[in-house]
């Protein structure tokens, strides 16, 4: 097994310590990616990994690197709903208006999957809400579809 199968494998598990060990026997494992695209900062904030974020983050992960379908980071926590993964990605530069390949946004990914803490915090951070998607569909037109109240109510106030 290669050095970058092993690293993916920690990530996926949660093992911080084997992943420190093996990026500080080599650094360039930093910026590898995996059959998806998968970059290890990535795969640890999709994971929640919480320390690893922080550490791939001080050795310098790129925040916005893309997976082969355009997502980042940011993005896969808004799927899954990582408050506070979501929070230290912004306060790393992420771009929270990245769009992916299918032209969805973090906040329509927030939205659609009804994570309204991370929404609060997009908007906080100024999180655009008028980006349609490639079904030409805004956070908005899904809270709306979901009849998720709050979220409608929230982004009604942003628009």
């Amino acid at each position: 097994m290669s050095n970058t199968d092993n690293l993916f494998n920690h990530i996926r598990s949660g093992d911080t310590q084997q992943v420190k060990d093996l990026l500080e026997k080599n650094h360039k494992l930093l910026e590898s990616k995996d059959q998806r695209g998968s970059t290890p900062l990535l795969l640890a904030a999709y994971y929640g990994h919480d320390e690893m974020v922080d550490f791939l983050l001080k050795k310098g992960a790129e925040v916005d690197a893309k997976d082969g379908s355009g997502n980042t980071a940011l993005m896969g926590v808004c799927f899954k709903g990582y408050t506070g993964i979501a929070e230290k990605l912004i306060h790393a530069g992420a771009n929270i208006d990245h769009i992916n390949a299918m032209g969805s946004t973090c906040l329509i990914y927030a939205v659609t999957f009804n994570r309204q803490e991370i929404a609060k915090l997009l908007l906080k951070h100024g999180a655009t809400v008028s980006i349609k998607d490639a079904r030409g569909n805004t956070a908005l037109d899904y809270a709306q579809e979901q009849g998720i109240q709050p979220l409608v109510e929230l982004l009604k106030k942003t628009t």
